[in-house]
């Protein structure tokens, strides 16, 4: 014998449905497409061994991230034969900016920092892992104010509190507030260079317009952002980089990922439009699961 359905459970009936799909659209939904590298500081060198590869002492002082065997004579051989203190123990790169000081004092960001691995084309599927051995500079240490704000990689400049936008470090920051920056790197290679006689020229940056690679610079590899925090607040007049005023910020990266680990989360959060942490697992939508293992590992 069959009954009938009253209106309020076919109106309960037609809600859960919709709260289904919606829920199923919302985790379709693809708004993110990145993963994270967290390294902390490991020393500061007046070196730059792609600028001045070989000659110790020859840079402004530098504060390396990730690698600890980083200096002037560091080679990607000689990265891969290194160590890390990056979450994720297969990265091997270097990354390094300019110190901070307060006055004559190095300012250490004590905590881990973040770089993220992005997609800065509009077709984030399309993007590749970064070839072996690549380098490149980001930015300028002889950058003028105004190139530095309209640089395309100037996302938001310097940050405290609620202050954003500076195009040099902020004369003051909200006590207990911490100074921050962000800027993004060129994510357009020319799928031949390691690296170009500027250490620039065989990157570029995508189409602000349409977010598209250049012809001359058809591969798009990831974008790092790098965003770093320093310890810093209150009255910032002593606050300044090694290398001149705020609007001289840049930074360099040596590529020295394990090749299958660094596939396998540009593939799988990159490509697959998650915002995924160092062992490529995206908090809000953890039925996509995990690019690595929870030791921060590709399955063996």
């Amino acid at each position: 014998m069959s009954r009938k359905l009253s209106a309020s459970a076919v109106t309960a009936a037609l809600v859960a449905a919709f709260v289904v799909v919606q829920q199923a659209q919302a985790d379709d939904l693809v708004t993110h497409h990145e993963f994270q590298a967290n390294c902390s500081v490991t020393h500061h060198l007046p070196d730059d061994p792609i600028v001045f590869p070989g000659l110790a002492g020859a840079s402004h002082l530098h504060t390396f991230l990730g690698n600890p065997s980083t200096n002037a004579r560091t080679t990607n051989d000689s990265l891969k034969a290194g160590q890390t203190n990056c979450k994720t123990p297969d990265d091997r790169s270097a990354y390094w900016f300019p110190s901070v000081y307060n006055g004559d004092q190095v300012v250490p960001p004590n905590f881990p920092q973040v770089i993220y691995y992005k997609s800065g084309i509009l077709r984030y599927q399309d993007v590749v892992p970064f070839p072996p051995g690549i380098r490149f500079v980001v930015g300028s240490p002889g950058a003028s104010q105004e190139e530095f704000r309209t640089a395309p990689g100037a996302v938001e400049g310097w940050e405290c509190g609620d202050s954003s936008h500076n195009w040099d470090i902020p004369a003051w920051c909200p006590p207990g507030t911490q100074l921050n920056i962000r800027y993004q790197a060129p994510s357009c290679w020319n799928g031949r260079d390691l690296d170009s006689a500027d250490h620039k020229a065989h990157m570029a940056y995508p189409d602000r317009a349409t977010l598209v690679c250049p012809a001359s610079h058809p591969v798009a590899v990831p974008m790092l952002e790098f965003k770093m925090a320093f310890p810093v607040s209150g009255d910032m007049s002593r606050i300044r980089l090694s290398s001149g005023r705020g609007y001289t910020w840049h930074y360099d990266f040596m590529n020295a990922w394990d090749a299958p680990t660094q596939a396998a989360l540009v593939r799988h959060c990159v490509n697959g439009g998650l915002q995924c942490d160092p062992r490529g697992y995206d908090l809000y939508k953890p039925q996509r699961g995990a690019a690595l293992g929870p030791d921060y590992r590709l399955p063996r």
